[in-house]
């Protein structure tokens, strides 16, 4: 008896955090799912900061398509989450016992998890873990959407450690395979790949043995297409896309697989992204910014806070090397089995070519921009992860890290970014942007940043500011 409430039956899966088992609430008479929290890759104690998240993340969303956390309890030296018992199978055990779905077939099961995804980011969560292990179909094709576990919300920006990657590898969007924070936009992308695995009956990359090579692709290559994908195409084209601006929103993707068969493209499309779920980066009349960006309104005459030098800098594009240092901890979550990888041989390059180091890059504008804006996303939801993105002496010359939270703490969202002009001779970029602080109209600000790039690693980061 855990708790002096609830019983256990039988293990009915297993995960990277921990065994499954199902139970019976004896208080309240139903069936529960509780799972004991284990322990997470590479770490020498239970992750109990993560089971809480998961509790609070969940309690946080009811709906249909989201799997419920009822109580989160302790017994002796164990932690038990105990959830909704949802009986049935994952989408990868189905994927793996039938064989490849038609698109009917698929767009029923990933429609209504994109449902519960669609709810979840209207609720500023991002779930950072999509992949067909975690979502769960019953007998009669209802699914439920599990595992919060590594999911982030808009008041949880603690937990993030800068270049740890988080979710499984063969479902990755090319962002956070770089080093980059999850966004809503990331979510669609997995969910792009999760449909590509129930489309074809294995997932978009071959991970196996070969981890490095599988990242390298995704953050490199184009993505890869099926040749017959029928009424989905244009779906998995609109969801993998390496440019998370050019994505559709979860929304859009939801009401696209529900309306079935000669769905109507959504218009406008595509729907630029300037924000990330942990601070609902939109205008201030709730709309996103399209993908051009919108004329930037006269400069608000206010009285703003003094802007710390150390406040901008560019997103660290971390090099894909040091991300295999840390991709274990955060590969192996999901309540059932792992995610099938069968065998290809000609998906995969051989050790010797995907292991090669890329060749040196060279700055560009285009690359810059992306920086620029990746950087304003993470400083606005993680302040002390945008320090990092800062050169040692800019660091100092900002006052440190608490000089730099002085400012970006006080930042509830940031909108309206436009890069005015990047220079890959000079290294300086130009942008406009606003911010909206807890309090007062919107500031805008129109700073230039000094730039230094590694041609080895192909990453930015930011110098000082130009007199």
């Amino acid at each position: 008896m855990i708790a002096g409430r609830y019983s256990l039956d039988r293990e009915v899966g297993r995960g990277g955090m921990g065994a499954v088992w199902l139970g019976h609430d004896e208080v309240l008479g139903r069936p529960v799912a509780l799972k004991r929290i284990g322990l997470a890759p590479g770490a020498a104690a239970p992750d109990l900061e993560r089971a809480g998240r998961e509790a609070r993340l969940a309690a946080r969303l009811s709906h249909p398509h989201v799997v419920a956390v009822f109580d989160l309890v302790e017994e002796g030296e164990a932690h038990w989450l105990v959830m909704e018992y949802v009986e049935g199978s994952t989408l990868a055990e189905l994927v793996r016992d039938r064989g490849a779905l038609d698109p009917d077939q698929a767009s029923r099961i990933v429609g209504q998890a994109a449902d519960g995804l669609t709810a979840a980011h209207e609720a500023g969560i991002v779930h950072r873990d999509v992949k067909p292990s975690n979502m769960l179909v019953t007998a009669d094709g209802q699914v439920k959407l599990s595992d919060f576990g590594i999911a982030r919300a808009e008041a949880d920006p603690s937990l993030t450690q800068t270049g740890l990657v988080t979710g499984s590898p063969a479902y990755l969007a090319p962002e956070v395979a770089s080093g980059r924070t999850a966004t809503d936009a990331s979510d669609v992308w997995s969910l792009g790949a999760t449909l590509f695995h129930a489309l074809s009956g294995r997932p978009p990359y071959e991970v196996g043995d070969n981890l490095l090579g599988a990242l390298y692709r995704i953050v490199h290559e184009e993505p890869p297409r099926l040749p017959a994908p029928g009424w989905l195409g244009p779906l998995l084209e609109a969801t993998m896309t390496r440019d998370p601006g050019e994505r559709w929103t979860m929304e859009q993707v939801r009401d696209f697989l529900q309306s079935g068969p000669g769905s109507p493209l959504p218009a406008p499309l595509p729907v630029r992204r300037t924000g990330t779920a942990e601070h609902d980066l939109r205008d201030l009349h709730g709309t996103q910014v399209l993908s051009r960006p919108v004329p930037t309104p006269a400069p608000v005459q206010v009285t703003r806070p003094h802007r710390r030098r150390g406040a901008l800098a560019v997103f660290v594009g971390v090099a894909v090397v040091a991300l295999l240092t840390v991709i274990g901890l955060a590969v192996g979550l999901g309540l059932g089995d792992p995610d099938p990888d069968p065998d290809s041989s000609s998906a995969t390059p051989s050790a010797d070519e995907s292991s090669a180091p890329p060749q040196a890059e060279k700055p560009s504008a285009e690359a810059m921009t992306r920086f620029i804006t990746g950087y304003l996303e993470t400083a606005a939801a993680d302040p002390e992860a945008g320090f990092q993105m800062l050169t040692g002496s800019f660091q100092d010359t900002s006052g440190g890290l608490s000089g730099y939270e002085n400012f970006w703490g006080g930042v509830k969202r940031v909108t309206d970014i436009e890069v005015v002009d990047a220079d890959p001779e000079s290294l300086t970029v130009t942008y406009r942007y606003r911010y909206q602080l807890a309090q007062g109209p919107p500031i805008q600000d129109n700073p230039t940043l000094q730039l230094v790039f590694d041609e080895r690693t192909g990453t930015y980061l930011i110098d000082g500011e130009p007199n």
